[in-house]
């Protein structure tokens, strides 16, 4: 895997269009990566997030990925810059072992589906509830192999974007974001790798599902 660390500047107009419409800024990372003629790009996740140090005048996008970027393919980067060029993308491949412990970061879409009177195909809906989101993460650790000890939930209100396919009419979508950042346990270390490949809930192509790790401090 690779872990690729962007720069954005949100005075930037390109920018300030992508943010707003996260469809557009994940056609944009894609530009770096293979397209299907080569194999395609594997994998691919992505979240943004303000730049501590930076007092918001700037971005950071991290991109984890299957495959490794080529950042110079990104079509007239305006507002984009890769820092440490030689060491970014940072490849890395981890190795679990039960009982580890890890502080996280998760961006997440929390949903389940639902079917409602009169629908004969269920729907999927937004987890508005702290409550209801706690419980939708403890299950999405138990399916991936760890365990969460605790967690601060933060919402982030509703994110939008227009979605624009060849030859059909546009279409706005929306979806609830919420982060957690906490403290986990590795459980099941294959499965825990699995879940870092592959993301966690759904909205990935909007900036969703990276779960980001580091390793607790010792003494």
């Amino acid at each position: 895997m690779y872990l690729s660390q962007l720069i954005l500047n949100p005075r930037a107009r390109r920018v300030r269009s992508e943010v707003g419409n996260p469809y557009e800024l994940h056609r944009t990372i894609m530009q770096a990566f293979p397209g299907k003629e080569e194999g395609g790009p594997g994998r691919v996740l992505f979240r943004l997030e303000q730049s501590p140090r930076s007092g918001g005048q700037e971005l950071t996008l991290l991109v984890q990925s299957d495959k490794a970027p080529d950042w110079d393919k990104l079509d007239r980067p305006d507002g984009y810059r890769w820092p440490n060029s030689n060491n970014n993308p940072k490849a890395f491949d981890p190795v679990f072992n039960s009982g580890q412990r890890f502080y996280f970061r998760l961006r997440a879409n929390p949903t389940v589906k639902r079917k409602f009177e009169g629908q004969t195909k269920s729907k999927r809906v937004g987890l508005y509830k702290e409550e209801e989101q706690r419980d939708w993460l403890n299950r999405k650790a138990e399916q991936g192999g760890f365990t969460v000890f605790a967690a601060n939930i933060t919402a982030e209100g509703k994110q939008g974007g227009k979605i624009l396919h060849p030859g059909q009419t546009p279409h706005r979508l929306q979806h609830l974001a919420v982060r957690f950042d906490g403290l986990l346990q590795v459980t099941d270390p294959d499965r825990f790798l699995e879940t870092l490949q592959n993301g966690i809930g759904s909205g990935k192509g909007f900036g969703f599902g990276l779960l980001s790790l580091a390793r607790p401090e010792i003494g």
